[in-house]
């Protein structure tokens, strides 16, 4: 029995010491991303809507008989040839009446060339169908991802129209403040823009991920998707007695009060502890401040406890406003709208990838190791 507990005891040793390789590692080649990653990306645009056109088809070529394929596929060019007849007679009609604008421009002011392309603007042919475009967010401690998502909104803003809406697919556990709090306040350039907003969390939303979320004109959830985990949470190993017992001197030297209040290496003082849970809870306080903005109907004191709720739940509290999946919010779009989804693709070196990879690996091994205690915040 001795034995399996000295066992167990060097496996927990063992398991400590690995993770804090890993932590220094992964700290290590992430600050030499920071300053390596200034490769520029490209917008990439995928039509969903032919794309799952594309699918059906695959399916029906298989499943119908030679006829029946035969008279679809009549059918959808008799279709097609019918809608592009008509757009082509919308944009006839349009380039009529701005050659005939430009004329009566030309004829009273041929000067004024820019009298003259605000004429052309205002008679431009307009879009036969409203646009839904659809980003994606895959968040991580650093919300690393608001470096796509700030270049997708911008290219999506500079070429939508009044009427055309945003779906963002979101899924994020939370992390840093300041991160998100970025990537929030991109979401609300959308808005800001007069288009609405809707955010589809298939998964999960979680502290910083439902800072972001809660700035939507609708959050529609999964029925078992995690949301809310409105809290703050700090975990900062100490290793001065195991540095003690090696006979190692940690100093560290500070100008201010407040410069650093608890230390990895150094010994923890209760006047440091104090002010750093002062800090917490004013972070905290800030949060439920900015949810309650943007959702002021939610009983903000009643959600804002750190917990998190499946999806049905989360709806009966209001925290989410329907229940549903990305997949059928972008299949009932394409009834009415045409559905862009809009990435911006980011090339790194081999050293990025590296880094990358070896964060979300601890990533993930922190999210489970704080999901088994059933706390799925890591807003810091």
């Amino acid at each position: 029995m001795e034995f399996l507990s000295d066992y167990g005891l060097f496996l927990l040793k063992a398991a400590t010491i690995v993770v804090a390789i890993v932590m220094v590692l992964g700290f290590i080649l992430n600050a030499g991303q920071k300053h390596r990653s200034s490769s520029k990306g490209e917008i990439k645009v995928t039509n969903l809507g032919e794309e799952i056109k594309d699918h059906k088809q695959t399916i029906q070529s298989e499943v119908l008989s030679k006829a029946e394929w035969k008279a679809l596929l009549k059918a959808e060019k008799d279709k097609q040839k019918k809608e592009n007849k008509a757009v082509k007679k919308k944009v006839k009609s349009s380039k009529k009446s701005t050659s005939e604008t430009v004329d009566t421009t030309e004829a009273n002011a041929d000067t004024n060339l820019d009298a003259t392309a605000d004429k052309q603007l205002a008679t431009a042919p307009e879009q036969t169908k409203a646009r839904l475009y659809v980003l994606d967010f895959e968040g991580d401690l650093e919300a690393s991802g608001v470096e796509s998502l700030r270049e997708e909104i911008t290219a999506v803003l500079v070429t939508a129209n009044k009427q055309d809406e945003v779906l963002v697919r979101l899924e994020s556990p939370g992390g840093m403040v300041h991160a998100y709090g970025l990537a929030a306040s991109q979401l609300q350039r959308i808005r800001q823009a007069g288009h609405k907003l809707t955010i589809a969390v298939d998964e999960v939303a979680a502290s910083g991920g439902y800072m972001m979320a809660c700035v939507a004109d609708k959050i529609v959830s999964a029925p078992f998707a995690i949301i809310g985990s409105i809290g703050v949470v700090a975990e900062i190993p100490n290793f001065n007695r195991l540095l003690d017992k090696a006979h190692v001197d940690y100093e560290q030297h500070t100008a201010g009060d407040y410069k650093r209040t608890l230390t990895m290496f150094g010994q923890n003082t209760s006047h440091g502890r104090e002010k750093f849970k002062q800090e917490l809870e004013e972070t905290h306080q800030l949060f439920k401040s900015f949810i309650n903005q943007n959702r002021p109907d939610l009983e903000i004191e009643k959600v804002a406890t750190g917990e998190h709720w499946y999806g049905s739940q989360a709806l009966a509290l209001g925290l989410v406003d329907d229940i549903s999946t990305s997949d059928d919010l972008i299949h009932k779009a394409m009834q009415d709208k045409d559905v862009y989804a809009v990435k911006y693709d980011i090339k790194k070196p081999l050293t990025d990838k590296l880094s990358l990879s070896l964060q979300g690996a601890f990533d993930k091994f922190a999210m489970r190791w704080i999901q088994r205690s059933k706390q799925t915040n890591l807003f810091k």
